[in-house]
């Protein structure tokens, strides 16, 4: 089947020169059987971001991340991490249409690539860790933490993606937020954990693509308290883009809502009282008018070899340039590369040595009893294993990463 739209508008937002290449790669993708990620896209949607620093969207705003450190009331507490979590949809998920004028297809990271930086403002200083730690099936880990406030978000995601009328992605993984109570900081931390949303791309049959939202996610809390959050995004004939509700309630009484919450995800949203419109609004949230706090990383001489900006460098500066032999043949650096640390590897019986993550086989149990009262559940084979932030691993980790190597051999 091929993507819905009339054939006169086929292709509107694509320049005149590539769009027989967009007619074909449309083609390609309503016929290829499998994960369309291992397909290659034309390269004039080809961005220049890996999806190792996507890590980054989470805590674009370090105030909001922070706040619900500081609230001592459970179930405000539990409000504070959803509206930190909503605030996090619109850089995700909008950022590089916004930038770009479409969603464009980010580098594929290699095994070990990794993303370090820091954001300090007035809630201190936020360190970010991501670390590819699976290529087949690819799979990037993340930690960010801010000690001063005793927060901690965690976790890893892989992606599958399909065709159907248009490209539906399934995100795999899960978030950690742990977080020490204001009140008592010997206690034992919280933990919320936060599933994932699906992801459909619309506008394909104009070649301006971009992410909207489907579903419905969770935040699990082990304070007592569950939000739900639904995506429904512009149907065929009605609706608003990017829309969502949202609601907070005791774990178990979903109709007993504490909080209410909608808008669109990229613009704005209101939060209320109790369930439904009539509840008293207690807070608002401009997505597009929210503080950005910028990412400090290291300058590109001071960055090892396998950090993203560093190794895909060339391929970043070929794109831009819209020069795509260049891209080809230091992409291709990249990947033979790989193939042959995969092969040595495999001959000498040995696995690639994460730097800041640990795999596991399974789950571990207060992790299964958050997650029962929501449905979610580990797929540890469609993710290479359970990924979780190794303290112990992240202390003596420095720079040389990888001592004698690079990831173009």
């Amino acid at each position: 089947m091929s993507p819905s739209g009339s054939s006169k508008d086929e292709g509107g937002g694509v320049a005149p020169q590539n769009k027989g290449s967009w007619s074909s790669f449309l083609k390609s993708i309503a016929s290829f059987n499998g994960d369309l990620s291992s397909m290659t896209a034309p390269p004039f949607i080809l961005g220049t971001l890996s999806l190792t620093e996507f890590s980054a969207y989470w805590t674009q705003h370090p105030s909001v991340f922070v706040a619900p450190a500081a609230e001592k009331d459970p179930a405000k507490r539990a409000l504070l991490v959803l509206k930190w979590f909503l605030s996090t949809l619109k850089p995700s998920y909008s950022t590089r249409n916004d930038k770009y004028g479409s969603e464009k297809k980010p580098l594929n990271p290699f095994l070990g690539e990794l993303f370090l930086g820091k954001w300090e403002d007035e809630a201190g200083t936020t360190e970010l860790v991501s670390e590819q730690v699976s290529h087949h099936p690819p799979v990037t880990a993340y930690c960010i933490q801010n000690p001063k406030h005793g927060i901690k978000l965690e976790g890893y995601n892989g992606q599958k993606a399909s065709f159907s009328r248009t490209i539906h992605i399934k995100q795999i993984g899960h978030a950690l937020l742990t977080i020490t109570p204001p009140d008592n900081p010997s206690a034992p931390a919280e933990t919320y954990l936060i599933t994932l949303p699906n992801i459909h791309i619309e506008g394909l049959i104009y070649g301006k693509p971009f992410v909207e939202l489907n579903g419905c996610t969770y935040v699990s809390s082990s304070t007592g308290y569950t939000a739900k959050i639904d995506y429904s995004g512009k149907g065929w004939v009605s609706g608003k883009k990017n829309s969502f509700t949202a609601s907070l309630y005791p774990t178990g009484k979903e109709k007993d809502a504490l909080y209410s919450v909608e808008g669109q995800w990229p613009e704005s949203f209101t939060i209320r009282e109790g369930s439904g419109k009539h509840g008293t609004v207690i807070d608002t949230y401009n997505s597009r008018n929210a503080p950005i706090t910028p990412l400090t990383v290291p300058a590109l001489e001071q960055q090892d070899p396998w950090e993203a900006n560093k190794a895909w460098e060339k391929v970043i500066t070929a794109i831009t340039k819209g020069d795509m032999d260049t891209t080809n043949a230091e992409k291709s650096k990249i990947e033979n590369a790989q193939r042959e640390y995969r092969r040595k590897e495999q001959s000498e019986g040995r696995d690639w040595e994460r730097r800041f993550f640990t795999r596991s086989d399974k789950a571990e149990e207060w992790w299964e009893s958050l997650a029962k009262g929501v449905g979610e559940r580990i797929e540890a084979e469609k993710t290479g294993g359970v990924w979780r932030f190794d303290k112990a691993k992240a202390e003596t980790a420095r720079r040389p990463f990888h001592q004698g190597l690079s990831p173009t051999g």
